[in-house]
């Protein structure tokens, strides 16, 4: 069973007044109307080096790297507070909190401005070096889940608007393809059998959530996915499919139904295939933003959005995050 941390649903409750939606802050996000998104695996806030090294990277020097003002640029008076960043690749509840209030701390908000959904809370160590020459570094990436940073300060989230995780698919190595066949769902007694990778299945755990923008009552559905490093061969979503399109991905029941609930609609993925289509996620009225790619040569991270997204002078994709994966992004007016 996974342990799903939902931190602050009514976190305003103890913010001042000053720093409320009736500040400056408030007066401009109502003003211009705009929600605010990214989508990074952040691996870990480690790095790794082409030379076999490893790089702690602080979340906020991470934050600076990836959040844009509206002409694309990194680290101007122009960049605004973000409402959701969709990450994947984090230890736990432990790094999310930090890293969501050194988000708040950024902005100059008070710590709990921002809240995480977390797929697993602790989840247990796999693998053993994650090519890191230090080992303390490697450490630092053997646990790994995902997450969703929320600002509460102009979303709100109702607790019964989390999904319940779901599991993405993989071919066993050694299993034979064929349109799905050999597929099956991510996760025990399908998963990695030996000791070193046996937990290896969680950092793929997906989950979503309905947020209600406080200002319009705008309903936003937002979903987190790391699909396995075995999906750029094979697309598996589950047992004998491909997933949507050919692609892999797949989401889950409960999610689905908050999805379709939801005006403004925004999947975030590590999908670990190239050649994702933007069109893909058209049954859900969604399309993808950014085609450049997001780690080395490869486009494998996707963010995929209905609603009204403004032009990007930069394609969505900020070069230069300090992560092995670009940012991507997606300013949308509602």
């Amino acid at each position: 069973m996974a342990v799903l941390m939902v931190a602050a649903l009514t976190p305003l409750s103890g913010v001042p007044a000053s720093a409320r939606s009736t500040g400056a802050a408030g007066t401009a996000a109502a003003a211009d109307r705009v929600l605010r998104v990214y989508n990074n695996n952040i691996e870990n806030l480690v790095v790794n080096n082409s030379d076999g090294t490893c790089t702690r990277i602080s979340g906020p020097d991470h934050l600076t790297s990836m959040l844009v003002d509206d002409t694309g640029a990194t680290g101007t008076a122009g960049v605004a507070a973000p409402d959701l960043l969709i990450v994947q690749q984090v230890r736990g509840t432990g790094q999310a909190e930090a890293y969501a209030d050194q988000l708040s701390a950024k902005f100059g908000y008070p710590a709990g401005s921002y809240s995480a959904i977390v797929v697993w809370s602790d989840p247990e160590p796999w693998g053993s070096t994650h090519k890191c020459s230090s080992q303390t570094l490697g450490d630092l990436k053997k646990k790994q889940t995902n997450a969703i940073i929320w600002n509460t300060r102009t979303l709100s989230l109702a607790s019964g608007d989390v999904s319940k995780y779901w599991s993405a698919g993989w071919l066993k190595p050694g299993t034979a393809y064929g349109g799905g066949a050999g597929c099956t769902l991510y996760k025990p007694p399908n998963s990695d059998p030996d000791t070193t990778d046996y937990y290896k299945w969680k950092r793929t755990s997906a989950i979503a959530a309905r947020f209600t923008i406080k200002a319009t009552g705008t309903s936003v559905f937002a979903a987190t996915m790391h699909l396995p490093q075995e999906n750029r061969q094979n697309a598996c979503a589950g047992d004998g499919i491909t997933g949507i399109a050919g692609s892999g991905i797949n989401i889950g029941a409960d999610a689905t139904s908050l999805l379709n609930a939801s005006t403004i609609r925004i999947v975030g993925i590590d999908a670990n295939r190239t050649g994702i289509a933007a069109s893909t996620l058209n049954g859900f009225g969604m399309t993808g933003y950014g085609s450049a790619a997001t780690s080395g040569s490869s486009k494998i991270d996707y963010l995929f959005v209905k609603g009204a997204v403004r032009s990007s002078p930069i394609g969505h994709t900020v070069t230069g995050t300090k992560s092995n994966h670009l940012a991507l992004y997606g300013f949308i007016d509602y």
